[in-house]
């Protein structure tokens, strides 16, 4: 392996797009956010406020939903899309309204998402739209379908309904050439979505990656569900797609395996996980042509592992096959680096009203509180910029 590895301390590219006000602002945030005592108290506190109506929507506005998320409306999250293009950096419009249920909500929904795909083609710097299945059909009737139950004739029409909505968008990606994630959720609800998301790139997917399935490397079974689903294709004549995550279930999922007493899905540890998510990037490399695949990570070490294969096997840097992508307001030393080098990256940016957005960013907080060393790693960057630039 050569030594011409990325250097992801440089500070000055991945913070180049930051006033010094702006350095200031994240510095202070991701200070509370290191401390799980002050995230547990703050998160509780937002929940209740919220619950009871205080008025502290402009507070969580200003503070938490600015670093995390675009802006409430696709036309509010436009500088962002802009400032990361400037950057050569991609943005993902992620509608972030979760947990609502419905039929009025997910027609509501699924016209939203169809903005997103719409938005997508118009922006040469919008690579990929992407949506939940639980946007647009109910949990309950996914859990009932991927446990194998007959379903009764109520669910059996919500089952319909809801597979209609994911058939339309996957549908209507394809008609204007717009590649689309379908992003991966609980692991008890998530064999129906891979039912759905295998017949729609069996359908759509026989020129280019048009729909992309999403694989979460902590469950133990998913190195080889990919491979099983990269023989699927082959077989079936269409281009597997697939973005490839760690996850981001894993203490519920632990949870309800001891509740109802049922072996975890998850990986035994951490290390596990690491092997089988570098696993899939290898075996995503070695069958490139045939498979076209995402990054979703902010693992510094499995990316620069991605990076210095693509250099090591002569395959370009911007590949339509590969891409990199972390979350909007993180991990910048990754995402800025690599664009500066001219590989495909992309940042996912949360969209959708600041109420609706909180369950998305209290899980932010929380997970960058647990990941070990994640919090700390983002402060000593910004750190170093700040003494940089003598702030």
């Amino acid at each position: 392996m050569s030594n011409n590895q990325l250097d992801f301390q440089d500070t000055a590219t991945a913070f180049a797009d930051k006033t010094n006000r702006e350095l200031l602002e994240k510095y202070r945030l991701f200070k509370m956010m290191n401390s799980s005592f002050l995230t547990g108290i703050g998160t509780r506190v937002t929940e209740l406020a919220l619950a009871w109506g205080l008025p502290v929507k402009g507070l969580i506005k200003d503070t938490l939903y600015k670093q995390f998320c675009g802006g409430e409306t696709i036309e509010e999250c436009q500088p962002t899309i802009e400032r990361l293009g400037r950057s050569h950096i991609g943005t993902i419009l992620d509608y972030s309204v979760e947990g609502k249920t419905g039929e009025e909500v997910f027609d509501r929904t699924k016209a939203e998402i169809y903005r997103t795909i719409t938005r997508a083609r118009e922006e040469e710097m919008i690579p990929f739209a992407v949506f939940k299945a639980t946007g647009v059909a109910p949990f309950d009737v996914l859990e009932k379908v991927s446990s194998g139950k007959e379903l009764l004739k109520h669910d059996a029409a919500e089952w319909e309904k809801g597979k209609a909505r994911v058939v339309e968008l996957c549908e209507y990606a394809h008609s204007i050439g717009q590649p689309v994630f379908i992003d991966a959720e609980e692991s008890w609800i998530q064999d129906a979505i891979d039912i759905l998301v295998a017949e729609m790139m069996q359908k759509y997917n026989r020129e280019e990656a048009i729909i992309y399935n999403t694989i979460q490397l902590y469950r133990h079974d998913r190195l080889e569900f990919l491979k099983k689903s990269h023989e699927k294709a082959r077989a079936g004549g269409y281009i597997l797609a697939v973005k490839l995550v760690r996850g981001a279930y894993m203490e519920k999922e632990r949870e309800r395996a001891r509740e109802i007493d049922y072996p975890s899905p998850i990986q035994p540890d951490k290390a596990a996980t690491d092997r089988d998510f570098d696993a899939a990037i290898d075996y995503c490399l070695e069958n490139i042509e045939e498979i076209s695949f995402v990054a979703g990570t902010h693992n510094e070490k499995s990316v620069q592992m991605l990076a210095q294969k693509l250099t090591d096997k002569n395959i370009p840097h911007n590949h339509p096959h590969v891409y990199f992508s972390q979350l909007y307001g993180m991990s910048d030393n990754l995402s800025y680096v690599l664009a500066k080098n001219d590989f495909n990256v992309s940042k996912y940016v949360p969209y959708g009203p600041v109420k609706d957005a909180v369950p998305y960013l209290i899980r932010r907080a929380q997970e960058n509180t647990s990941v070990m060393g994640q919090m700390s790693r983002e402060l000593d960057l910004i750190q170093k910029e700040l003494k940089q630039r003598n702030i």
